[in-house]
């Protein structure tokens, strides 16, 4: 976690030693709502907790302990936070370091079958890992027409014999390979080509379950904080696959933008309360260093 307003932001696990930490330094701390409920115990020490805390750690701490209550509804997460008519594919998949390129050398040819047959499947960007996961390629596929376009382009890529051969040669590459159905969120901007040369950081969230709603609310005010800075490519959450999933997808000059954007960020007023809302939401995230394929819209 980056800094701000001279503080560290400090995760830990115990109230006890949360408490020792603040007694003696200056230190903004994050506890899990499992171990701040786990029991009667655990409230005592909440309320020293609290006693310990000065002024300003007050007033933070007591919207962080602020519980959100959502209203009951009849429609699903997915339909308040996306339209379906759009729905996408990320695919993942994991190359035998001597076939990369012979791999990308047959998806370039392969993503090009696919439009030339009509399959209506758009290949929004294309990527290996630079940072994270290596010798593992990603891609990101749209499918405007939703699920019946998607089972259409299913059906034919199963079926048709150009693709079979194509499949047959590709697996014999790769030594794992997973997909995800996706929606957008729809307070993110859309994902359009970029020109230039840049790179891209997917930071990928697994959540609580039950808490999409309010992550969505949080990064629906939070997002403003960070338009300007032409960064936001996409933000996606999974509909088949792994449950509970967000994609974020950043878009960066180099390594050295992506540094400095970051920590202009913190300067904003309301960037350090969404972060301050949502990082207690999370059970899992990773960040990969994505690279533009030669044939990638996303450059």
């Amino acid at each position: 976690m980056a800094h701000v307003s001279k503080e560290i932001l400090f995760r830990c696990v115990g109230l006890r030693q949360c408490k020792n930490i603040l007694q003696s330094q200056p230190y903004r701390c994050f506890c899990s709502t499992a171990s701040l409920f786990k029991d009667s115990k655990d409230s005592k020490e909440t309320e020293e907790l609290h006693d310990a805390m000065g002024p300003e750690q007050k007033g933070w701490f007591k919207n962080f302990m602020r519980v959100r209550t959502l209203p009951t509804t009849k429609e699903s997460h997915s339909s308040q936070l996306s339209s379906k008519e759009v729905v996408y594919e990320m695919q993942f998949h994991s190359v035998k370091p001597a076939s990369m390129e012979e791999y990308l050398k047959q998806f370039g040819d392969f993503q090009e079958l696919l439009r030339e047959k009509g399959t209506g499947a758009n290949l929004v960007g294309s990527f290996t890992v630079e940072i994270g996961d290596q010798d593992e390629a990603i891609h990101i596929w749209q499918y405007p027409g939703g699920y019946p376009q998607l089972n259409e382009a299913t059906e034919k890529y199963r079926t048709d014999k150009d693709f079979i051969q194509f499949r047959t040669a590709r697996n014999k590459m790769l030594r794992s390979r997973k997909n995800q159905i996706l929606l957008a969120f729809s307070f993110w901007p859309e994902p359009a080509p970029r020109d230039g040369r840049n790179i891209y950081e997917m930071r990928s969230y697994t959540l609580k379950p039950g808490t999409m709603i309010e992550w969505a609310n949080n990064w629906a005010r939070g997002i403003n904080y960070r338009r300007k800075d032409f960064a936001p490519v996409t933000g996606l959450f999974s509909q088949l696959g792994d449950h509970h999933t967000v994609h974020h997808l950043w878009g960066y000059t180099s390594l050295q933008q992506r540094k400095e954007t970051r920590e202009a960020a913190w300067q904003k007023p309301g960037w350090d309360e969404c972060v301050a809302y949502t990082v207690p939401l999370i059970r899992h995230m990773r960040s990969r260093i994505l690279i533009p394929t030669p044939f990638s819209p996303l450059q």
